[in-house]
């Protein structure tokens, strides 16, 4: 084997090792900012049905953000920006319901 097929070889899995690298930081960015809202959004409407303080917002707050991430670590990416999609539309929705609801 010639010392040209050996950088080849080389370059090739150093081209797919940043590819596979960058695909699952962005899955796991995607997954923190999936969860995060979600979770936030969990949090506030809990605190202002049951009326709670910081520490039991903290609480729900990691909650939902563990199940949100534990739940969709399991999906790919394309699958993962699916389901934020769904979510942004339903939130569209409940808002155009708010805003039309005398």
């Amino acid at each position: 084997m010639g010392i040209t097929k050996q950088f080849s070889k080389i370059s090739t899995g150093i081209q797919d090792g940043v590819k596979t690298g960058s695909i699952s930081l962005m899955k796991i960015f995607t997954l923190v900012i999936s969860g995060f809202f979600i979770a936030l959004t969990f949090s506030l409407i809990g605190q202002e049905v049951m009326q709670y303080r910081t520490i039991s917002f903290c609480f729900v707050f990691i909650v939902f953000f563990s199940l949100t991430y534990k739940g969709l670590s399991k999906l790919q990416l394309g699958h993962i920006l699916l389901f934020d999609l769904f979510c942004i539309l339903v939130a569209l929705l409940l808002r155009m319901y708010i805003l039309v609801a005398p």
